[in-house]
């Protein structure tokens, strides 16, 4: 989804084919949070990378790295050392256990949730800049009320036998833990010698963390922008947001109001400025890489301004529009705008449930929201 091989619409439409949701469901809600994150980012903009606002601390008392232990998966509690494990195995991780790694690292291990956000977004296959550093905001308590708080019971209700983390510092109650949380102090590895024999063997195993690339790998196979191969063509221009088929190259009609013209050229682009900026794992390269080169005649990676020339020598170019695209420096580019499921909210929300309740309004059916219609 993050990266446009499906959208929230096909993704609710598929479901609904073979069950009817409440618009209330649990399901269709959750879909709601990431067009609420995309909501924010589009009012707020760069703000989303700054506390929005005060936390449980002030900023002075977090730590501006994760530590090396949290990195190597040796901190000595099972349910986090399994995520980073997990993490850098597959570039996923669900729900639950990202919620519980930005937890321990920011209330436990006084880790600022901005670089926290930033080194698990570096890693993730899936990772939107949105929904990611605004959910770390979310656990953090600075884009929420309160603290959101985990412990070794909930881990046993919902994690595999051994992410279990009984007998460690997680596994005590609430109340302890949110005084941990408000306290300056943070809590170290669990236990030393466990952590740096779990490191050896770690290391042993070859378990490192990946590499943060601005540059793509070679197996990319992305070239630098030639505006000879695109000189007076129809381009349909594939980012990394927008992995999806190209539209048909038949000609427009009453049913197809907005296909391609015949002939026209599948492009892929990745920017450099943005990958300055926002780093990626070798695994996510790879991955956004192999979808773009399927889809495509070819990729290019540059910078936006050469990209930019050399779109400007062909015919006509159209793509479609995502946040993580400075859409403003291709001023040449027909945006087509992103499938939404929920209808848009033009006054900025100061919370989900205000959201929520704007775009529900009147609808008791999933089926009923505008971006199934």
């Amino acid at each position: 989804m993050t990266h446009g091989f499906v959208t929230l619409p096909q993704i609710l439409a598929s479901v609904l084919a073979a069950n009817g949701l409440s618009v209330q469901h649990k399901f269709v809600y959750e879909l709601g949070w990431r067009e609420y994150f995309r909501h924010v980012w589009k009012a707020r903009g760069e703000e989303i990378f700054s506390a929005l606002h005060a936390g449980v601390l002030p900023d002075t008392c977090y730590a501006a790295q994760v530590p090396p232990d949290v990195r190597e998966a040796r901190c000595g509690v099972p349910a986090i050392d399994a995520a980073v494990r997990t993490l850098y195995a597959t570039g996923y991780l669900h729900n639950h256990a990202r919620m519980w790694l930005a937890s321990y690292l920011v209330h436990l291990r006084k880790v600022s949730w901005r670089p926290a956000a930033d080194w698990l977004y570096t890693h993730l296959l899936d990772g939107d800049l949105a929904s990611n550093h605004l959910s770390w905001q979310w656990v953090a308590g600075t884009g929420s009320h309160k603290p959101y708080l985990f412990n070794a019971e909930n881990v046993a209700r919902y994690a595999p036998p051994d992410w279990h983390s009984s007998g460690t510092v997680i596994d005590t109650t609430y109340a302890v833990l949110d005084a941990l949380a408000r306290s300056p102090d943070a809590a170290p590895a669990q236990n030393a010698d466990v952590a740096a024999m779990t490191s050896a063997l770690a290391r042993r195993a070859g378990l490192v963390e990946p590499a943060a690339l601005a540059v793509p790998p070679a197996a990319a196979n992305l070239v630098l922008p030639d505006a000879a191969r695109i000189v007076g063509r129809d381009v349909w221009l594939v980012h990394p947001w927008a992995l999806r088929e190209p539209p048909s190259t038949t000609p427009p009609d009453a049913a197809s109001p907005h296909a391609a013209p015949p002939g026209t050229l599948a492009l892929g682009v990745s920017f450099a400025e943005f990958h300055r900026r926002w780093p990626w794992s070798a695994a996510r390269w790879n991955f956004v890489s192999a979808r773009m080169n399927t889809l495509t005649t070819m990729s290019w990676f540059g910078d936006v301004q050469t990209i930019a020339r050399a779109l400007a020598q062909a015919r006509s170019v159209t793509s479609v529009a995502d946040p993580h695209v400075d859409m403003d420096a291709l001023p040449g580019v027909n945006w087509r705008p992103a499938a939404a499921l929920f209808a848009p909210v033009e006054r900025p929300c100061s919370s989900f449930s205000q959201w929520w309740s704007r775009v529900t309004l009147g609808l008791e059916d999933a089926v009923e929201l505008p971006g199934l219609r």
